[in-house]
C-alpha cells in the first residue's frame, strides 16, 4: 500500500508542476496581448486591471516554480545549474 500511494503523490507533484509551468505560459501570452492591446487603447481601465492581475499572479507563479524547480530562463539567478541534475528532453526528461 505504501508503494502505491508513493507513485499517486509523485504522479500529483508531476501533474502540479506541469500544471504550474501551463499556468505560467497562459498568463505570459495574457500579459503580452493585453500590452499589445493597450498600446493603442491605452484608457481601457478593464484592460489595465487584467493586465496588473495577471502581472501579479504571474510574478507570484514564477517565484514558487523556481523555488521549487529552478529557473525558468537564464534570466532567473540561481546558485546552482538544476536542469543539469536532470534528463534532458532527449534523455526522457519532462521538459
Amino acid at each position: 500500500m505504501e508503494d502505491y500511494n508513493r507513485n499517486c503523490t509523485c504522479e500529483q507533484n508531476e501533474q502540479t508542476r506541469a500544471d504550474m509551468f501551463e499556468r505560467i505560459k497562459c498568463l505570459n501570452f495574457a500579459i503580452t496581448e493585453l500590452g499589445l492591446y493597450l498600446d493603442t487603447h491605452n484608457d481601457d481601465e478593464k484592460a489595465i486591471c487584467l493586465h496588473r492581475k495577471y502581472s501579479k499572479e504571474y510574478r507570484e507563479l514564477t517565484d514558487k516554480y523556481q523555488k521549487v524547480y529552478g529557473p525558468l530562463t537564464i534570466q532567473f539567478p540561481c546558485n546552482k545549474w538544476r536542469w543539469i541534475e536532470e534528463p534532458w528532453p532527449w534523455e526522457g526528461g519532462n521538459f
